[in-house]
This record gives structure tokens, sequence and C-alpha cells, in this order.
């Protein structure tokens, strides 16, 4: 706190020393003059607590001096104490109390008296100083209170009865606040509400709240009801209640819940349509590649073979389409994963050399393969999804290339303990892109020109794909191209080294070299007859008993009837999908029968739809197409062959 400031006066200079040494102390600041007027104008320019004023004076005796300063607004409160050496008889002592004087202190001063006088005064003032201040802020308060947004009052803690309360009351209730002085608060409140929130305002007398919030609801005058928050404190039998209207923040809430639930009904029916989508486009795709598959290993001459080649490729193809829509689908919900392995990139990078390779010298142009010598054996990536961003690159740029070459290359650009920085590109020299249309690109459902789809085919999504994949890899995927002259994509990405790893065994082993099932029994629950035909002619080359069912009740009923080795569910069917027929032969399982394996055979591509069927009670998951390999593989894992 700031030093208390005394002002002595005295037309003796001896006396000022005198007083000077007698009050020295560190929570005072002294001002002495032996002229009045210069006192008038110090205690005008400085905030005087105290006055010690010498009574007789030239020119203006101490009566008039503070007279005038008890005059003016300014120093009228200042503490004045006469010191004087006349006499102490009741006239004088009157006089100066009437000019405004609180004590006197007699010459000669005694100095213990003086001392002890002075100090009570310094006491006196500080106290006063503190209360000014205290006043200043409770004024303050007073204002924050009475234009305050919330309401805020005071309740008798045992009734509850409103004390005080501001007038924000009447723009948040509609009632007054004289309407509502020494009520109970909770008449406020719709009837419903009224219980509990008089138990909220108990509970905080009950424990003595410092602090306390609570949610509840009033009823405005005109009937409808408002939100309110309420702070409460406790003290001194007293409640201190803070209540603003959050009305619109819970309106905003529900609007929020709505959309969110809207939004997440919106993604069931997507991620439902798509799932569907998935199985009704991939099973009959499934079926043509079977077929074709089974075709080739029959008699037929050069020309039925070019047609069923011709065939073969152009389910692909649909297939590779029906995947990109699938993909892109699937990125935008976030449900991509990226599972890094142990691969080799130059292998990744020469199967796709290899299987592109004819579709260049079919377009008479040059399809080159430059990897470096030095690049690890091993590396952590993705190998499905690196050669997806590579097999859309190569393709893109061999159907954009007339004339010319397209090169894949790879480059050592850094490495750091057992990681690896490895740039890859793809360079053509086809047909290139203009500056202005680079970027659009890499967009879902564009392409660089308005005719391209119609000279060249394609979904748009391609590019869209593999810069996603990208990301989602950690690399980066970046293009440079000039119109006429051609274009370069260039992945660059980080990749941990693998040491130490033996090569995995090849398992894709045509469907002639795979060991028959001998006596093996085998469900096979499925509507599609193209597919039923293609596992029929499948399952009995490997020598297995099977029977064929369409729907998932006819599945459940033959499970029930019968014993089988292993039970192949399609997981869309009528009447029953496949889902519940596994719950009900689970359940078949639990009443003493044996627990039949049960491989899903599905279209579905997203892994709810893999989760949910191993939660239906289903042993694993194969995804059409398929090769027979890894139908076989399956099987003969859950039989134990």
């Amino acid at each position: 706190m700031n030093a208390i400031n005394i002002l002595i006066v005295d037309d003796r200079l001896e006396n000022i020393i005198a007083l000077e040494a007698l009050l020295q102390r560190d929570d005072i600041h002294l001002f002495t003059t032996t002229s009045p007027n210069e006192a008038l104008k110090i205690a005008w320019d400085n905030h005087i607590s105290i006055a010690l004023v010498d009574v007789q004076m030239p020119e203006m005796d101490g009566f008039e001096l503070v007279e005038m300063l008890k005059s003016n607004p300014r120093t009228r409160d200042i503490m004045v104490l006469f010191v004087t050496a006349i006499s102490k008889e009741t006239k004088y002592a009157v006089r100066g109390l009437g000019a405004g004087a609180i004590d006197y202190l007699f010459k000669p001063l005694d100095p213990y008296v003086t001392a002890a006088k002075v100090d009570s005064f310094i006491q006196l003032s500080k106290s006063r100083r503190e209360l000014k201040q205290k006043n200043e802020e409770l004024q303050n308060y007073a204002i924050v209170v009475k234009n305050s947004a919330d309401i805020i009052c005071t309740l008798n803690a045992d009734s509850l009865e409103v004390v005080t309360i501001n007038r924000a009351v009447e723009k948040i209730t509609g009632y007054t606040p004289a309407s509502l002085i020494g009520k109970n608060l909770t008449t406020i409140a719709p009837v419903e509400e009224q219980v509990s929130f008089a138990d909220h305002l108990k509970q905080a007398v009950k424990d003595h709240s410092a602090f306390s919030a609570f949610e509840c609801k009033f009823q405005h005058v005109d009937g409808h009801t408002i939100w309110v928050e309420c702070r409460v404190s406790y003290r001194s039998s007293t409640l201190f209640v803070n209540i603003s209207d959050i009305t619109n923040q819970k309106n905003y809430q529900a609007e929020l819940i709505n959309s969110k639930e809207a939004a997440e009904y919106g993604k069931k029916v997507k991620e439902n349509f798509l799932a569907n989508m998935s199985h009704e486009l991939r099973t009959p795709v499934n079926g043509i590649i079977g077929l074709t598959d089974m075709l080739t290993k029959t008699q037929l001459d050069d020309q039925q073979k070019n047609v069923i080649s011709l065939l073969n490729t152009t389910a692909k193809s649909l297939l590779g389409v029906i995947n990109d829509v699938l993909d892109i689908s699937k990125i935008e919900a976030g449900k991509f994963n990226i599972s890094p392995a142990p691969n080799n990139i130059r292998d990744v990078a020469q199967s796709v050399y290899d299987l592109l390779k004819y579709k260049a010298d079919e377009q008479d142009i040059e399809l080159i393969l430059d990897m470096p010598a030095a690049m690890p054996q091993y590396v952590m990536v993705d190998s499905l999804r690196l050669n997806q961003i590579l097999m859309n690159l190569v393709s893109n740029a061999i159907k954009f290339t007339n004339v010319g070459y397209v090169s894949i290359d790879g480059k050592i650009l850094d490495t750091e303990k057992k990681r690896i920085k490895i740039e890859l590109n793809v360079v053509d020299t086809g047909i290139g892109i203009s500056d202005e249309k680079l970027q659009r690109i890499f967009d879902a459902f564009e392409q660089a020109d308005d005719d391209t789809a119609a000279k060249y085919g394609g979904t748009g999504l391609g590019l869209a794909i593999v810069k996603k994949l990208a990301e989602l890899m950690g690399g980066d995927l970046s293009v440079s191209s000039t119109p006429g002259k051609g274009s370069k994509f260039t992945f660059t990405n980080w990749y941990d080294i693998v040491e130490n790893i033996n090569q995995p065994a090849d398992a894709k082993l045509k469907a002639k070299d795979l060991p028959p099932f001998d006596n093996a029994k085998v469900l096979v629950a499925e509507d599609n007859m193209v597919n039923q035909f293609m596992m029929t002619k499948l399952l009995k080359g490997w020598n297995i008993n099977m029977e064929i069912v369409d729907t998932g009740v006819k599945a459940v009923e033959a499970a029930t009837n019968n014993d089988f080795d292993v039970i192949l569910m399609d997981t869309h069917m009528p009447e029953m999908d496949g889902y519940e027929a596994a719950k009900r032969i689970r359940q078949i399982a639990h009443d003493g029968r044996k627990a039949v394996p049960i491989i899903s055979l599905s279209a579905a591509s997203f892994d709810h739809e893999k989760a949910e069927a191993l939660a239906s009670g289903m042993n694993d998951v194969l995804v059409k197409p398929f090769q027979p390999h890894e139908l076989h593989g399956m099987i003969g894992k859950l039989i134990g062959k």
C-alpha cells in the first residue's frame, strides 16, 4: 500500500525539524512548510491524509487555514491535529474543533503522546483508505450486477426466497424484479422441474458449497421454456445465484446432435449401398472370370481362345473400374488401411512391367524399366498399394502415349541409419498436360480435358486414388508436364530397411496342382447361378462332396439336418442373409452339434463387413473374386488338411 502523506505546517523551522525527527517512519511521507499559503497548494497537489498545523502563525493563523481546507471538496477529508502553545481553555478547543480539527497536541510536545496520537491517526487513515477502496469496488460490482446480461440474485438459504435480484430477470423470464422479491425462486421453473431445482439449491446449502453448477429449465411469463445454467455459492445463510440463458446453446447442441445422427445415418446408408453394389457388381464379375478360366482349360480353336482372352481382359477391366469406385469411397470414408510388410520394391516394379508390357507392345511403344542395383532387397512397404500406384501411373502413361516410350525408373535420394528415401518416376513421351490443368487431374472424377473420357476412356478416379494412396503411405506425389512432349510423375517416400528375412514361398499354385480333399463334405450357400456352376466345377475338381442351397433359410436347414466339414456362405442372399444364417448355425452348435467352420465368400470389400462376418460366427472371409489356391488354402487350414 502507498505511504500515508502527512503535512506539517509551522512558522518556526526548528519546530518542523523536531516533528520530522519524531515522526520519521517507512509508511509515511512528510511534507513541510512554514507558509500557510504554500500549505494550501501542497494539500491541493497531493493526497494529504493528516495535517499537523500550528495555531499561531503570521499572515494566516491555523484556524483560518483549516477552515479553508475544510471548505474545499478536494481537501476537506484531511484529518487535522492542532499544535499549539496557547492556553488549553475550552473556548480555544471549541474553536479548533469547530474549524474541523479532530485533536490537539500541546507544546512542549511529549514525544510519547505525540507519536501515539499520530500513529492512531495513521491507522485510522489507512482504514479509511481501505474502506474507500472497498466502497469503490462495491459500486463497480453494483454496476456490473445491475447491467449484467445474467440473472444475479441472493436467496434466503432456508426458504429459497428472493432477497435481491437484478433487472436481467425481466429480459430473460418476463418477470419484473419487484414481482419476485420475497417469493421462492423455484416458482419460475415449470412445475415438473421445481422439485429438482429446489434439490440442487438445497444441496449447495447442505454441502456449504463455495461453487456448484447445474442446468435446468425456466418458464417464461408467456409460457415458453427457457434453458438456463445456474452457478450457486453458499455463505452465511445466503445463496448467491448467477443464472445464464443457454437456450440458444441448447438448441444449437440439439441441431448438432440431429445433424450428427443424420450424418451417421447417411454414412450408414452410403456404406450399405456401397456394400450392396460391391456384392452385386463383384459377384457376376467373379463368375465371368471364373468361367473364362475354366473355358481356357477346354479344347478351343485359336479364334475361340482369342474371344475368351478378350472376355477375360474385359471382365478384369470392369473389375478394375469397380475397384476404383470402391477404393475412392473407402478412402473418403476413412476406412482405407495401409499395411506395410517386408517387400522388394524392384519386384513390385518388375511385376508392373511384366503385366503392362503387352499393352505397350500393342501400341508399338517401348516400356523401359530401370531400377538401381543398390536398392535394398527388402523395405517395409504395402506392396499391394505401391503396385496400385505404379499400375495406375504406368497404364495411364501407356494410354496417353502414341509414339516413343514409357519408363519406370527408381533413384535412391537419401539414407539415414536404417531408413532410405526412394524416388520412383514414371515418364512418358505422350500428349502431355497444360499447366492450368495439372492440378485438377488429381481430383476425383476429373480428367485433364473434357473429351479425355470420350477419346481414351476411364472414370477419372485413377490419379485421385494414386494421390490419396501416396498421402496415406506418408509419401509425396508430384507431376510435371509439357503439352505435346510428355509427362513425368514422381512418387517419393521414406522406407524402413528390413534385414535378414527369408523370402516367402510362392503360394499361387494353379488349380490343377492343388491336392484333393477326399471325402470332405462342403455346403455351398450361394444364390448366383453362375457362381454355383463355377463352385461346382472347382470343388468337384478337388474330390469334394458338396450340397448347394440358394438362401440363408435353406443353409440353416441343411446345416441342421446334415454334418458338413466346411460351409461356404455368401453374405447377400434372399429371405435370410449370410450373417443371420451363420448366427443360427452357431446356435445349433450350442445344442451339442459339431461347430462347423464357416467361410464367408462375399464381394464385401469394406472392413466393417468383414468384422460383421466374423462377429456373426464365421471363421474367415474370402473376398470375391478370388483365386482357386486362396479358397483351397483356407479350406485346408480349417479342416486340418
